[in-house]
């Protein structure tokens, strides 16, 4: 699958807006039909590259007039410093079709806990809206976890909401009046969520905050827990049969470093710490594509891989499952 094929939407920018200190809206005028739910997201073609990043689609559809990507700006990221601090009013963006199930149509529910951490506001927010026109009767609890109080995306529209939702602000560093202090514990969770029992969770964050959320969760008795993709989650302990690989590399030292069978390639790169980047984590985009030097193993998807580059040992992370002990070229 070509960059073309993977992102035929030709959207182009119509204004731009300044969230927080660090993040941008970006409102896009989709001239076709563009069908996309709320909390799903996008793969976006950075310029005139092959490269592609993910975002959420943080308008909510049949209300926003615009598609929006609500965006933070990391120093040295390709991706984020293009779309913040290069693309302007008029210019045009590309997208993939909408991606993911990470959205309240797909999962309904007479009651949900949303939690999210910094930009993870983003599908939760398209979401809130979502629910507040089309499903005004259910019941909704949000808790936001920023740094700061200036670091609130969304916030007089979170002020709007909240006569609907209860919302609980959490923020690290001075918290205004109506703000809880410090990070998200288990003992707010049990303050501000009693029934944790008969909600519907859905989180989306830093892959730390929602381990410990979803750790802290289901120990209250939560059943239906569900997390935004774009961070692969660890492993599950019970996939985990005893048995071990090695992973190693011509090109850095790696000591020690195991991982069980049955996790990705992907997952022990990360796990080791070797610099990897993905995107979709579904064998859809082509990000994480890796030179496997020597081992055994199989592949799920191919997708952007030429019959040159698999021959060399080119293999998806993300969709590549060892066999064996992997060497990295």
């Amino acid at each position: 699958m070509n960059i073309t094929t993977l992102c035929p939407w030709r959207m182009q920018v119509h204004h731009i807006i300044q969230e927080t200190p660090d993040v941008w809206t970006l409102a896009l005028i989709d001239h076709d039909f563009y069908r996309w739910q709320a909390g799903q997201f996008a793969l976006v073609r950075i310029g005139n590259s092959e490269e592609v990043r993910a975002y959420t689609l943080s308008s909510t559809p049949g209300q926003s007039r615009f598609i929006t990507l609500t965006i933070r700006h990391i120093e040295q990221g390709k991706g984020s410093s293009w779309l913040t601090q290069q693309v302007k009013p008029g210019d045009f963006v590309w997208l993939s079709d909408p991606q993911g199930d990470f959205s309240c149509e797909q999962h309904p529910a007479a009651h949900y806990l949303l939690l999210a951490a910094g930009c993870g506001i983003t599908p939760v927010m398209s979401m809130a809206r979502w629910l507040h026109r089309n499903r005004p009767e259910t019941d909704v609890q949000l808790i936001y976890s920023v740094r700061s109080p200036r670091d609130v995306i969304f916030a007089a529209e979170l002020q709007q909401l909240s006569s609907w939702l209860k919302l609980t602000i959490i923020a690290e560093q001075q918290p205004e009046a109506h703000m809880l202090v410090g990070r998200l514990t288990r003992d707010i969770l049990a303050r501000q969520v009693p029934d944790m029992a008969r909600r519907t969770v859905m989180m989306c964050g830093p892959q730390p905050y929602m381990d410990q959320a979803e750790s802290d969760v289901r120990a209250m008795g939560a059943l239906k827990v569900l997390r935004e993709q774009f961070t692969a989650a660890a492993p599950a302990e019970e996939s985990d049969s005893g048995v071990r690989y090695r992973l190693s590399s011509a090109s850095r030292p790696l000591q020690g470093a195991e991982f069980p069978a049955g996790w990705s390639l992907l997952a022990a790169m990360e796990q080791h710490k070797v610099p990897v980047e993905a995107v979709c984590r579904a064998g859809v985009c082509g990000c994480c594509k890796t030179r496997v030097a020597r081992g055994e193993y199989q592949t799920s998807s191919t997708v952007g891989l030429t019959e040159a580059e698999i021959a060399a040992g080119y293999v998806l992370a993300c969709s590549c499952q060892p066999a064996g002990d992997i060497e990295l070229a």
